[in-house]
């Protein structure tokens, strides 16, 4: 069994690599890089793209939508104070494409794509719930022995790890929360009758929460900032 996993998914004008470079590390990180327009694609290692880390919580809401037991899920993350939206998200009009979208990065994935970054979340998650939950793992790989462990460094041993978080946030100055009630549907748009009374049509790109259509009654709604101010809505 490898301890690193690294699988690329790239189209036309846009690129995403999924890492996880140890299965004892309670996370992945997902890297994204486009086209510019010089033909040339955007270049992490001098400081070009976007990537995110997403904890097993994220790994298990994104499997449910790879899995198609969801038809979106949404985060927001607040890293160093560079504030990033994520969401993957089944195409409306077909059963074979999802739509990936982490900051200003897009990325459509294909049948047989999905396919394959569902089949290897499954194995990430499965290996870091064994390796990445265990007290001080990375002293317990296979290539320890038990006198390196008694040999050890009682006070690296004791040490704990440094954990940097990117925390899902929701009230900040680039989305709000509302409340409302689904009174119409189109392909691109949702007819929300919001507390106060006023009905109004919002796009489906602007909403980062989920929602359900078939639910009767008020719902929480967690949207762009921007147009609510647009359309006069205090936040």
């Amino acid at each position: 069994m490898v301890d690193r996993h690294n699988q690329s998914f790239f189209g036309q004008s846009s690129g995403m690599t999924l890492i996880s470079a140890s299965k004892s590390d309670p996370f992945i990180f997902i890297k994204c890089i486009k086209k510019k327009n010089d033909g040339n694609w955007e270049k992490p290692s001098l400081g070009e793209g976007k990537t995110v880390k997403c904890n097993l919580d994220e790994i298990v809401m994104i499997l449910e939508v790879l899995k198609g037991k969801r038809k979106a899920w949404s985060s927001y993350h607040n890293f160093n104070d560079s504030k990033t939206s994520i969401s993957f998200k089944w195409d409306e009009k077909s059963d074979d494409k999802v739509y990936i979208n982490i900051g200003n990065y897009s990325k459509m994935l294909s049948y047989s794509q999905i396919v394959i970054m569902r089949m290897l979340l499954e194995h990430l998650l499965k290996e870091k719930i064994i390796y990445a939950t265990v007290p001080n793992s990375k002293y317990l790989s296979n290539k320890d022995t038990e006198e390196e462990l008694i040999n050890a460094n009682v006070e690296e041993v004791n040490e704990l790890p440094v954990i940097v978080e990117e925390k899902v946030e929701f009230n900040d100055d680039k989305i709000s929360k509302i409340n409302g009630t689904i009174k119409g549907e189109s392909n691109k748009a949702i007819l929300l009758n919001l507390d106060d009374g006023k009905e109004i049509w919002f796009p489906k790109s602007v909403i980062r929460s989920n929602y359900s259509l078939e639910k009767e009654g008020n719902q929480s709604f967690l949207i762009d900032t921007w147009i609510l101010k647009k359309n006069n809505i205090i936040v």
